[in-house]
Parts: C-alpha cells; structure tokens; sequence
C-alpha cells in the first residue's frame, strides 16, 4: 500500500552539470520502493541504448516512455518528427494527469524542450496547473525557465564545476547514458 504524502510537490532540477535525470530516477526508485507507481517521460531522449531504456521494464511499478528522436535536435530550428514527439510526450502527460494511476510524473530534460522551441513555456505553465494536488511532479534539464522556477516547490540547480568532458573524454556508458 502506497503511503503517498497527501499533497504532492512540484520539483524542479536544472543547471549545467550533470546529474538532473540521475536525481530524478534515483527519487522514482525510491518512490517505486514505497509502492509508488512512476511515470517518466523523457523528452529529447529517444535512444533506446540509455541505460534507464534498458532497465526500464525490470522496475516494479515505473513506466519509461522516450518522446524524442535518438539524434540531437537542432536549437531553434527543431524537425518536424522533433515537435510531434514533444507534443505526443506532452499529451501523455495530461493523460498520466487524468488517470489518476500515478503518484509521481517525472517530465525529464522538459526545460531543454522548451527552451529549444519544441515545447511552449505556456503548455507546460498550463500542465502544472492541471497537475493533481497529490501528484509529485519532477521536471528535469538545463534552462529552467524563471515562470517554471517561480511555481515549483524545490528547485535544486546542479553546478558544472568539474567534469571530464572538460578533459575530452567522451560519454561513458553507465555514467552518462
């Protein structure tokens, strides 16, 4: 039995460096531990490869939908294929509102989407005011708009102090898919 706190929160994680959807799946794991049912809808994410793609279907109760394209997208000038996809993750989004089926809705690298004219700031202003009162809502990536920021519960900004991009290593898999 869920013990799901009556009043879910709007979380908002963002900054430069990395570890934004690495927080996000470590809250939704242990949400999954208390019985918590999780959907996460990664937008701008759609490569099967990601180590959380993969693992996915094997987490009791947490649900992975990938509503992006594998290849990059290009910042403000985004492909068709690119809007369809952030428009289809957003109606499923309005959808997990409706249901009712899920204590946690994680909307990872959302704050990218709009900030690369895939999403518009309005659409997601008006999906977190549908967000239902105990839902605990994440919203995850870089460029957190200053509107989202101003309507979120906690917001933890994730510095790039260090990294070893910094010294040409590449993606590493495990580490940063």
């Amino acid at each position: 039995m869920s013990k799901q706190p009556k009043e879910g929160m709007l979380q908002v994680y963002t900054g430069n460096g990395k570890g934004k959807t690495t927080a996000a799946i470590g809250m939704a794991i242990r949400a999954c531990g208390h019985g918590w049912k999780v959907l996460m809808i990664s937008f701008m994410k759609g490569d099967p490869s990601y180590g959380e793609a993969k693992m996915a279907g094997r987490i009791p109760n947490f649900e992975l939908i990938q509503s992006g394209l594998s290849s990059f997208v290009k910042k403000g000038n985004p492909s068709r294929e690119d809007l369809k996809m952030a428009r289809e993750g957003m109606e499923k989004a309005r959808k997990a509102f409706g249901e009712g089926k899920y204590e946690m809705v994680i909307l990872d690298e959302i704050n990218v989407a709009v900030n690369y004219g895939l999403i518009s700031l309005e659409s997601v202003i008006e999906l977190i005011a549908q967000k239902p009162k105990e839902l605990e809502l994440v919203l995850t990536g870089r460029y957190a708009h200053p509107e989202v920021v101003k309507r979120a519960d906690m917001v933890s900004e994730i510095l790039d102090i260090k990294h070893p991009y910094m010294k040409g290593i590449v993606d590493r898999e495990g580490i940063e898919h």
